[in-house]
């Protein structure tokens, strides 16, 4: 149940031009507790994640569902192969190519057994390839690929926010540094200038105030006799 609960949180976008193939999919995907949103041709696929190609599936084709979808993240792609106008290998491409997209896993379906487009799909980046009709058992392989991918964006996002915890502190380091800089070329200018002349009217008074000192204004009158 706890399982359950938790696949509930992954959404799976799912890519094939055949109603009854999309239909199963579905299906399946409900079934093992994940999320779905179903499109009809890899254009619409890249519209639904935020990239724009132009569609060249019929114009009277189901649109995207649900409506709401740039709100809802993606946590899985798994497209048929063979459709029209973009197939599956081209959508594999384009979302491996792209710098907001390629972490998410990518699956290809396909009702041929073809081992050189198996291995050309794994070698540009295909987490699994499942022959069609898909069966349930299948779709038990999807959650590990899910969950290496939600690890390994938590690592980044971890290492992402640290890098930008050290580049903080070290502005803020050296914002402190460059503050006790200036301080300190103060001091040092104040140190070095010399100090202020003393007025010359100051050393004139100093010497008219010695020149009246009582010591040398008061007569002597010692040894000498007044005759009346």
């Amino acid at each position: 149940m706890v399982m359950a609960a938790a696949d509930s949180q992954f959404h799976v976008l799912a890519v094939d031009d055949s109603l009854i193939d999309r239909k199963l999919i579905e299906r399946l995907l409900k079934t093992s507790s994940y999320q779905v949103t179903t499109v009809d041709s890899g254009s619409k696929a890249l519209e639904f994640l935020g990239l724009y190609e132009d569609d060249q599936s019929s114009p009277d084709s189901p649109s995207v569902s649900p409506s709401n979808q740039q709100e809802v993240g993606v946590n899985l792609v798994i497209t048929d192969y063979c459709m029209p106008g973009m197939t599956g290998y081209d959508l594999l491409k384009k979302i491996k190519e792209s710098s907001s997209l390629r972490n998410i896993p990518v699956v290809i379906m396909s009702s041929e057994n073809v081992p050189s487009r198996i291995n050309r799909c794994l070698e540009e980046g295909a987490e699994e390839f499942f022959l069609k009709p898909v069966r349930l058992s299948d779709l038990s392989r999807l959650r590990p690929h899910i969950m290496k991918t939600k690890s390994k964006d938590q690592n980044q996002e971890k290492e992402e926010n640290e890098e930008k915890q050290e580049e903080s502190s070290e502005s803020s380091e050296a914002s402190q540094e460059q503050d006790q800089q200036v301080v300190d070329r103060q001091q040092q200018q104040q140190q070095q200038q010399p100090p202020p002349p003393v007025p010359a009217n100051s050393n004139k008074r100093k010497a008219m105030e010695e020149g009246l000192s009582p010591d040398r204004t008061r007569p002597r009158y010692n040894g000498i006799t007044t005759v009346v």
